[in-house]
């Protein structure tokens, strides 16, 4: 996956996402992973890869000062044609290199997001140094888990569903130990499809 190949695949992704990733399972997954989570009045939030925001109707975000950002032009409009009365601050920018002060959020929301961009690690540098000290970073993606091999099949099929814009055999713990000096992990459980699908949330520590 590179950036110019993700640029393509998802302006063809964009028209149908909702109805594949927003619908059944996934909505209720998606609800599942806000479920409990405490929100501050005035926070300062960041959606990193917020797609066709399928995410927002999750937060309160009428109380917070959210910013929501995407590499994809087609998908960032969907997302904003939705919230096109709110307050919401969209950005087009990539998640690899965010244009933000460090320490400049309280909240980071990456859903689906990791599993997507061309360099996991690089993205979540960056989520981590965005975020305050003490605040903390929601995760809901696809993870290998830990300690197990991908199967044979899964091998076989991985670049293809690469070339459709996500890999199925990202490891977390790879990504996570390039930041774990600076984080601690909060909450790590399964939401979908027997644990493939993971919510995390980190907390920066310094």
């Amino acid at each position: 996956m590179n950036n110019q190949w993700n640029r393509v695949i998802y302006k063809c992704w964009a028209p149908f996402y909702d109805f594949l990733f927003n619908k059944g399972m996934f909505y209720q997954a998606r609800k599942r992973v806000f479920q409990g989570t405490f929100w501050k009045k005035g926070q300062r939030v960041l959606f990193v890869g917020v797609g066709t925001g399928a995410d927002l109707e999750f937060i309160p975000h009428a109380d917070l000062k959210v910013t929501a950002i995407d590499y994809s032009e087609e998908m960032l409009q969907k997302a904003e044609e939705k919230y096109e009365n709110s307050s919401i601050h969209f950005l087009q920018m990539d998640a690899q290199m965010l244009d933000f002060e460090s320490e400049s959020f309280d909240f980071v929301v990456a859903s689906l997001v990791l599993s997507v961009v061309p360099d996991p690690v690089k993205a979540m540098k960056e989520m981590v140094r965005v975020t305050k000290a003490e605040g903390e970073i929601l995760i809901f993606d696809k993870f290998t888990p830990e300690n197990e091999k991908l199967s044979m099949g899964k091998k076989l099929i991985r670049p293809v569903i690469q070339l459709l814009g996500t890999d199925i055999g990202l490891s977390f713990d790879r990504v996570y130990k390039n930041v774990d000096k600076y984080c601690r992990i909060q909450q790590d459980i399964g939401v979908m499809m027997k644990g493939m699908y993971r919510k995390i949330i980190v907390q920066k520590i310094r």
